[in-house]
């Protein structure tokens, strides 16, 4: 039944958008995968490891495929990259326990100019494990770290409660996008006829220095808000690493970089 009113209330959110003007606004800067044309279909490489997370993944892929520009398809279990390491043209979805670091959820892009050539989300569960978290919260983290690798910003950064993932309410009580979220998906794809950087198989495409294991930063900028962390790291090859960390209880000094 609640999986059934997750499906209604998110097709009710994209009904709403094709009659809404055009009033969305979070844009994660202007962060894109390169499509060739839309709907698109961007990979989630399933590397959830338990049957609880496994559902929260499928409801996350399915309440974002409701967009009308992308279908967000994730992959049978693969288990196998706790480290969550960035594959080619693809969003690798993990859980672990990454340690009392302070940080619920992490998503990652890897850019070429403006354009998402490969993207991680991970969540905690040295933290969301715990009986301080639920489902509805896992979701909620899990729904936000996908939808940064999409484009997407937040909606808000004050920690009002707007009924979206994508928002900063501290109870982490909302485990679906919103209509201002799909809104802002077309808004951010409404072009199409680039050269992609999405993988159109299970094999990752080419990467740049980001994607080597060896490659380092030579520069990296850090802003601390309310709740959360961005921090832009820049690579020889010119490419860059950015970095959006939901933290437990406001902002910490170390990151982990994965």
């Amino acid at each position: 039944m609640k999986r059934l009113l997750a499906i209604v209330t998110a097709a009710a959110a994209v009904s709403a958008v094709a009659a809404a003007p055009a009033s969305a606004g979070h844009a994660w800067g202007s962060y894109h995968w390169a499509t060739a044309s839309n709907p698109f279909i961007v990979g989630l490489d399933n590397n959830l490891t338990t049957l609880g997370w496994q559902q929260l993944g499928k409801s996350s892929s399915m309440d974002w495929s409701a967009s009308v520009v992308l279908d967000a398809v994730l992959t049978d279990p693969k288990g196998d990259n706790k480290r969550c390491k960035a594959s080619g043209g693809r969003v690798e979805v993990c859980n672990g326990k990454y340690g009392r670091n302070g940080w619920l959820g992490l998503a990652q892009i890897w850019l070429s100019g403006s354009h998402i050539t490969e993207a991680t989300a991970k969540m905690n569960d040295t933290y969301l494990a715990s009986s301080s978290y639920n489902d509805v919260n896992r979701q909620h983290v899990l729904c936000q770290e996908v939808g940064h690798t999409f484009g997407l910003g937040h909606q808000d950064e004050s920690g009002a409660d707007l009924n979206t993932c994508m928002d900063y309410a501290k109870t982490l009580d909302n485990p679906i996008p919103d209509a201002h979220d799909y809104e802002q998906l077309e808004l951010i794809y409404n072009h199409g006829g680039e050269s992609s950087t999405l993988a159109t198989t299970s094999a990752s495409t080419t990467t740049g220095m980001a994607g080597r294991p060896d490659a380092r930063p030579y520069r990296a900028e850090r802003n601390d808000h309310a709740n959360h962390t961005e921090i832009v790291e820049q690579f020889a090859d010119g490419s860059k690493r950015i970095t959006d960390v939901i933290w437990a209880d406001g902002p910490r000094p170390v990151v982990d970089r994965g």
